[in-house]
This record gives structure tokens, C-alpha cells and sequence, in this order.
């Protein structure tokens, strides 16, 4: 499985989103930046660190012109209640049955047994800027993102 690199185009998908409702990268793509982040579940300790680090950076998300993504195989519900409960303002995708994380290739840390953590910076056509990959670095990701994201202006 390759994992998608700067360079590459995003990969196309619809997933519902925290609200059930169907959200298609295609609608996005041309309008804003966007920032994905993979992450392994909703409310483990680290998860719910690094949602809240993109949740109090989301000002500077907004200023440097991108959409927050949030990808996880957590369903609708899981992801409603995790939102609800952390005040996230951004969009959580439930990707059940891993498809979005095998189209880019996001790898499994720990044996297989743990999904990977990986943010990737798109810009406005539809092409992947940055990837940034760590397990543990939760907050990193959100400064990873900014750096990458302050380049495309």
C-alpha cells in the first residue's frame, strides 16, 4: 500500500459526517485549503488532546484560509457525542470500514493493531502540500499544519 506523499493528487471520497450527513471532498476541493487528520479513536487520551489543539488553534486555521478535517473509523454517534463534548468546530468523518484511510495510505503503528496518526495539508486544487506522520507528537500536528499551510500564501 502507498502511502500518498506532497505531490500527490487528494484522494476522492464521501463520508457522513458527526451529523449523518454525506460530505464530498469534491464539494471542498477548489473552495479552501484543507487539513485532514487521521486519528485512531474518538476519546482516548491522546486523540482528545490533539482534537483540542486543532480545536484552539481553529482561529488560525480559519485566518490561514483552510478547513479542519477529522478522520476516524469511529461512527456517526461516537463522533456527534465527541464534538458535542470537546466544543470541536470542525468537520469529523466516519470512515467505518477504512477506505479513506486505505486511499492514503495511512499506516497501522504497533503491530497493525493501532491506526495511524497522519495529518495532510491539500491545497486548493486538489493537491497534497504536506504530510505530517506521528504517533505520539499529538499537538505537533496542529503546528506541522500551520507551517505548511503559511507557505502556500
Amino acid at each position: 500500500m502507498k502511502s500518498i506523499e506532497a505531490g500527490d493528487k487528494c484522494p476522492l471520497f464521501t463520508l457522513k459526517n458527526q451529523d449523518g450527513k454525506a460530505f464530498n471532498i469534491e464539494d471542498a476541493i477548489g473552495k479552501d485549503n484543507l487539513v485532514i487528520y487521521f486519528y485512531p479513536k474518538d476519546e482516548t487520551a491522546g486523540c482528545t488532546k490533539q482534537a483540542c489543539s486543532f480545536r484552539d488553534a481553529y482561529e488560525d486555521f480559519i485566518s490561514a484560509g483552510a478547513k479542519v478535517i477529522g478522520i476516524s473509523s469511529d461512527d456517526e454517534k461516537s463522533h456527534k457525542k465527541f464534538a458535542e463534548k470537546h466544543k470541536l468546530p470542525f468537520t469529523l468523518l466516519a470512515d467505518s470500514d477504512k477506505q479513506v484511510r486505505k486511499a492514503f495510505g495511512v499506516p497501522t503503528n504497533l503491530l497493525g493493531l493501532i491506526p495511524g496518526r497522519v495529518t495532510y495539508v491539500i491545497d486548493k486544487k486538489g493537491v497534497v502540500k504536506g504530510v505530517f506522520n506521528s504517533q505520539l507528537k499529538f499537538d505537533q500536528h496542529v503546528s506541522e499544519a500551520l507551517a505548511i499551510l503559511g507557505e502556500l500564501k
